[in-house]
């Protein structure tokens, strides 16, 4: 699955940052052991070409699709099912370009579950992974204001959980991106590590998505204080509606 950053800022169709600070997966295939390093920031990951700089208070578009190099609205971002939700973490490093994401993460965005009353179970209910498909691969996610400002690692997942009622079956897609943070402010929030963070019997880990749920539990630490807890079924980004409009039409 790939993965890019946009700075929101940008016109729609600008493409200066895209993979120039997105350590972009070499495979499409998820990660489904919590317990291995790889859950960090995928597999067999280099580093980037560069950072992306944010102000603090700004906002990110994160970017996902299933196929490197296919960024078309006509196709799916997330296919096959992949339900889920998307979560994404910050971790303050000495450098970006070189971080090895060891160091503690926190979350600052999370778009997960909703319940579709019209629907018979959980897959016909509202998830971060269809708000992504909604709008062409692409979520806003604010960068908390009040950060101290400095280099950080941006961790961004989407949890496929269509095989996840089996130990194991939880499918991960994730990738890390390179930022430098501006602004003036001093918080730096305590976090968790990956590995750790995650058991895989977590409820939000080790779940029949097929039968009717009334609640999800994310995985994870609770997102922080200025962080964005999105609504499913509503979450998006304006940048991926724009692109949806000019290249459908």
């Amino acid at each position: 699955m790939k993965t890019t950053i946009i700075l929101a800022s940008l016109s729609a169709l600008a493409a200066k940052y895209q993979g120039t600070c997105a350590r972009l997966p070499t495979s499409n295939s998820p990660i489904q052991d919590v317990t291995s390093t790889n859950i960090r920031c995928n597999a067999n990951q280099g580093f980037a070409a560069s950072k992306c700089s944010v102000a603090a208070g700004g906002t990110v578009t994160i970017e996902m699709h299933q196929q490197p190099g296919d960024r078309k609205c006509s196709t799916e971002a997330i296919g096959g099912a992949h339900y889920g939700p998307v979560l994404v973490y910050l971790s303050k490093v000495s450098n970006s370009a070189t971080a090895d994401g060891s160091t503690p993460f926190f979350k600052i965005y999370e778009d997960t579950w909703g319940r579709n009353t019209a629907g018979g179970g959980g897959s016909d209910d509202y998830w971060g992974t269809k708000d992504l498909n909604t709008h062409c691969g692409k979520l806003d996610v604010k960068i908390p204001t009040g950060l101290a400002p400095g280099d950080y690692l941006l961790r961004a997942e989407a949890i496929a959980l269509h095989a996840a009622g089996s130990s194991g079956g939880a499918q991960f897609y994730l990738t890390c991106y390179q930022l430098t943070i501006t602004g003036s402010g001093t918080t730096v929030p305590s976090g968790v590590s990956f590995p750790g963070a995650y058991k895989a019997s977590d409820p939000g880990i080790l779940i029949n998505i097929y039968q009717k749920l009334t609640q999800y539990i994310a995985p994870g630490p609770a997102v922080i204080l200025g962080g964005t807890e999105a609504v499913a079924g509503k979450a998006g980004s304006t940048l991926g509606k724009r692109l949806s409009a000019k290249l459908r039409y």
